[in-house]
Order: C-alpha cells, then sequence, then structure tokens
C-alpha cells in the first residue's frame, strides 16, 4: 500500500504546484516544493491517518494568490489540479490492471511470474481505491480541502470571501465529521461505486 499512496499524495501536490507555477506563483518552486520527492510532501499526521481512518493528506503545497493575473479563477484552476490528478491516476491504474490480467491470461504459468504479477496486481488495485478516495475526499466542499477552494472560486464574490472564511475551523470540522463516522458513510458508498466501475 504504501508505494501507491506515496505516489497518490505526491503528484496530487505536485499538481497544484505546477499549475500555481504555471499562473505565475513561484512560491511552491521557491520553497522547494515543486518537486516529486515523496518526502517534501509528506504529513505526518495525514499519512497515519490512512491507515487508521482509511483516508488522509499530504502537507498542502504553498500557493500565493497574489501573483495570480485573475486570482479567483486562477486559485480555482490551483485547486481542482490535485483531485483531477488524483482521478487520472485511479484511471490510468484501473486500465493498467485490465491490460496486465489481460496478458496473464494468455502467458503460461510459472512462479517468478506469479511473484511478479501478484504483488503488482495489489498495488494497482490498492492505487485505484486509494487515488479515488483523495479524489472524493478532496472535492468535499470544506474549506480548507480542494473543493471548498474550488466553491469559493465559483460562489459571487461577498458569499465567497464569507465561506472562505471558515477555513480556520474547517480541519476541526473535518476531524469531528471523521471521528464520528458522518463522513465514512457519506463518502465511502460513493468510492465503492467509483472503485467498482472502474474495475468492472
Amino acid at each position: 500500500m504504501a508505494p501507491p499512496l506515496l505516489l497518490a499524495l505526491t503528484l496530487h501536490e505536485y499538481a497544484h504546484g505546477y499549475v500555481a507555477y504555471r499562473l505565475g506563483d513561484p512560491t511552491a518552486r521557491d520553497a522547494g516544493r515543486l518537486t516529486l520527492n515523496p518526502l517534501s510532501h509528506l504529513d505526518p499526521i495525514g499519512t497515519i491517518a490512512f491507515f487508521f481512518i482509511k483516508f488522509g493528506w499530504a502537507k498542502p503545497v504553498p500557493v500565493n494568490p497574489y501573483y495570480f493575473k485573475n486570482p479567483r479563477q486562477d486559485m480555482l484552476w490551483v485547486a481542482l489540479a490535485g483531485p483531477v490528478t488524483n482521478l487520472l491516476l485511479a484511471v490510468a491504474s484501473a486500465l493498467l490492471l485490465k491490460a496486465m490480467i489481460g496478458t496473464a491470461s494468455v502467458l503460461p504459468y510459472t512462479p517468478m511470474l506469479e511473484a511478479i504479477l501478484v504483488p503488482l496486481y495489489n498495488m494497482l488495485v490498492a492505487s485505484v481505491w486509494i487515488n479515488l478516495v483523495l479524489c472524493i475526499f478532496n472535492f468535499l466542499p470544506i474549506p480548507p480541502l480542494d473543493g471548498g477552494r474550488i466553491l469559493t472560486g465559483l460562489l459571487p464574490e461577498d458569499l465567497a470571501r464569507t465561506y472562505a472564511s471558515f477555513e480556520r475551523y474547517g480541519f476541526i470540522v473535518i476531524l469531528l465529521l471523521a471521528f464520528s463516522g458522518v463522513l465514512g458513510t457519506v463518502i465511502f458508498p460513493v468510492i465503492r461505486f467509483a472503485n467498482n466501475l472502474l474495475l468492472a
């Protein structure tokens, strides 16, 4: 589970930083976060949470919207980049898994082939699930999650400012929803549906 989780978290945060950089914000690059080194992106609590409550998070990439030509619109694109990257990784993992199963079905069995394909199969299955969890969890419209920032970019300016002001309480709300079981009740049926759809 560790390699798919590291890849999913790293590419999620890298996508945020890369899109911000392309839109004119050098903050992530200057902070050394525009990198594919997983150690630069791991949040200890968020990583541990993934193993205990089945979802987690990475260390957010710093973004300074004052560098953007159109801060509200550009922040929306930056926020979208992370979960969309996870969705693409989930789809790619599912396609690789199906290709591997198809190839394995026509190859003669050998112990060496099994030793290679079984761990690869398990990693691809885990990759689909992990990336769907990160995608759907981050699309929740709760600041500071990506979904909250996306909604802020879509709301009228006055309402967006009011909504964004709740960001300081967002992490507490997320933890309360998670440990009360409400969050899992809401998102896991969606994740299971998407997982079954991709692996069908």
